[in-house]
């Protein structure tokens, strides 16, 4: 089955940066679009940015500016680079991907277990 892994999550300071990365391992799949949700407690899940097979993007307004999604698909790896982080950016991050199974060439979505960032001073 299609394994997703997220690394770089952790504690920063106000004004600093971190970069998620996400990668999908497996066999037999090809990925469509992928993009990084994040919850804050007691909070409604959020889109955070996304990322197209085309590499086009889109980024939430509360995001614009100062976060960047890219992909690697040689690695199969969407990042997310942020930075001047606030507070409020303070959410457990989760990455998620739209897969093609190349046996059935039936899509689905993917969900990593998510990876907590915290910034704080």
């Amino acid at each position: 089955q299609v394994q997703l892994v997220e690394s770089g999550g952790g504690l920063v300071q106000p004004g600093g940066s971190l970069r998620l990365s996400c990668t999908a391992s497996g066999n037999m799949f090809s990925i469509n679009d992928m993009g990084w949700y994040r919850q804050a407690p007691g909070k409604e899940l959020e889109l955070v940015a996304s990322i197209t097979s085309a590499e086009g993007t889109n980024d939430a307004d509360s995001v614009k500016g100062r976060f960047t999604i890219s992909r690697d698909n040689a690695k199969k790896t969407v990042y997310l680079q942020m930075n001047s982080l606030k507070g409020e950016d303070t959410a457990v991050y989760y990455c998620a991907t739209n897969i093609v199974d190349l046996r059935t060439f039936r899509s689905g979505d993917y969900w990593a277990k998510g990876t907590q960032v915290a910034v704080s001073s």
